[in-house]
């Protein structure tokens, strides 16, 4: 299909961490909530639109964050609870249509080209989604609609909070003309100091500029900034592939010089990798522990499983001797950030039905029926409640 014939969306939560949040307590509704790491080396993750006003924004230090909004609500991330509803998110996305691009937890191209004749115009599936994402999870989400991705990810940006909008290749220079170069997919910090530099600010401005003199200023690059100033855009819409591994890490705000601490943080680490990957039906034979050493040196250790697993005690035993194997080699080992990943994933073993259940694989199956019924962490093994409250 030709790029100008096809019907691409954009879905984005409106500050999903923060407003999961507010859906959970109502009490922060209204205010202004931060949700990121909250010590000395904390970064905002997300904050709600009530937080903005006082400039506070994503990826901003939180020591920041604090002197300019001090009676904000700082909260610490909680990863398991947001992923439980973008599942919900993405469901509704993969009913609309297969053509499924994941960009984050909260954000996803759609292709719906194929979606049309079934389910309407581009604007009654925009309007569909939001309605079913606010059906099902009671968060709000912005829409954009447009003949490509840049189109579509300008429109739900132009549109948010709680946006519906469509930008079309007839009007796509009408409304890109104003918007500054930074705004441009692919136009960073450097790009645009050296658009500025030539007196090129906005994005109608680049779609102006002398070829020549663009060239001059930017080399190769010059020809695809243009085309994208006009609003043309190929890339497809593709669709999510394998998952190649599942991590989980946490960065310590004070340097962790305690095997046992770090013993208990890699067993959270591994349940919580090993309960992501039997809700996707996978198991994996690689397990890798991800070791950083102040102020920023990093190194990985890796082994094989004697065979696929999703089960918490078997990846853990496998993590736990790299880590230890690391701590013993280290003249003053101190941590300050500790992860494990999975990966090398296989479909599963079909069971034996005359075979007994392993009582690993027993004990996980009911820590999944609990935790999936009174919420991610209700139930979690005794060596990891040391780390409660070290978030």
């Amino acid at each position: 299909m030709p790029p100008d014939e096809r019907s691409i969306i954009h879905v984005d939560m409106d500050a999903f961490y923060a407003s999961v949040e507010q859906l959970d307590q109502p009490e922060l509704r209204g205010r202004p909530v931060i949700v990121g790491g909250l010590g000395p080396r904390g970064v905002v993750s997300t904050c709600s639109y009530e937080a903005r006003p006082f400039g506070v924004r994503s990826a901003m230090p939180t020591a920041q964050a604090r002197r300019l909004c001090p009676d904000g609500i700082y909260l610490w991330p909680r990863m398991a609870r947001y992923e439980e509803v973008s599942v919900q998110v993405f469901e509704v996305f993969h009913e609309m249509t297969p053509m499924v691009e994941g960009l984050s937890l909260d954000e996803a191209f759609l292709d719906v080209s194929a979606s049309l004749r079934l389910l309407g115009s581009m604007e009654a599936i925009g309007r569909r989604i939001k309605d079913a994402i606010h059906e099902r999870t009671r968060l709000v989400a912005s829409v954009g609609m447009g003949p490509n991705k840049l189109l579509a990810k300008l429109a739900s940006e132009l549109s948010k909070p709680d946006g519906l909008h469509r930008i079309t290749a007839q009007h796509a220079a009408q409304e890109l003309a104003p918007l500054p170069v930074g705004r441009l997919w692919t136009v960073g910090k450097v790009t645009e100091e050296s658009l500025h530099r030539i007196g090129v600010r906005t994005i109608g401005e680049l779609a102006a500029c002398d070829t020549v003199r663009l060239t001059r200023a930017l080399g190769r690059q010059a020809d695809v900034l243009q085309a994208l100033a006009r609003g043309e855009d190929a890339r497809d819409v593709e669709p999510d592939q394998a998952e190649q591994s599942i991590g989980a890490e946490h960065t310590f705000d004070t340097d962790l010089a305690d095997l046992a601490m770090a013993e208990s943080w890699l067993l959270r680490h591994c349940e919580r990798i090993a309960a992501r990957a039997r809700q996707r039906g996978l198991t994996g034979r690689t397990v890798t522990v991800k070791l950083r050493e102040p102020p920023f040196v990093t190194s990985t250790r890796q082994s094989r499983l004697q065979a696929p697993s999703a089960s918490v005690s078997e990846i853990y035993e496998v993590a736990r001797g790299l880590l230890q194997r690391w701590w013993n080699a280290q003249r003053t080992p101190r941590l300050r950030l500790l992860g494990v990943s999975l990966s090398g994933f296989e479909g599963r073993k079909q069971s034996d039905l005359f075979e007994a259940e392993p009582s690993a694989q027993a004990s996980d199956q009911v820590q999944d029926r609990i935790n999936s019924k009174f919420g991610s962490g209700s139930l979690v093994r005794a060596g990891v409640l040391r780390t409660r409250g070290q978030d």
